[in-house]
């Protein structure tokens, strides 16, 4: 697979802002601080749609990756069946001119003693 697993920004930096507001938002709830309670549950929605963002566009470049792995692996079977039947095809009108031969030789002897 050609995928890294590098993981988007958006992930980490979403994660932080959410913790961070989690954080602040419990803080302002203990301080009995109205403003730093909705600015702290602000910012950790903020921080969660982030993340899931960047969750998202992992999934995307994972699937991507995928099917480009897949791609390449049906264009290297299709080229060997390819060569395959090549080879096939090479080798046979040999064998098929030999039985036409012999075919040919067998049905001369029989005309031969008529």
């Amino acid at each position: 697979m050609k995928g890294s697993a590098m993981i988007d920004t958006d992930r980490i930096t979403g994660a932080a802002r959410a913790f961070g507001g989690t954080v602040q938002g419990s803080v302002g709830d203990l301080a009995g601080s109205n403003r730093d309670a909705i600015e702290g549950r602000l910012r950790e929605a903020q921080g969660t749609a982030e993340n899931l963002y960047g969750q998202a566009k992992d999934a995307v470049r994972h699937a991507a990756d995928e099917i480009s792995d897949h791609a390449a692996e049906a264009y290297d079977r299709s080229r060997a069946y390819a060569w395959e039947g090549h080879q096939t095809s090479v080798a046979w009108p040999h064998a098929s001119l030999l039985v036409a031969g012999l075919a040919g030789f067998g049905l001369g002897l029989l005309v031969s003693k008529l």
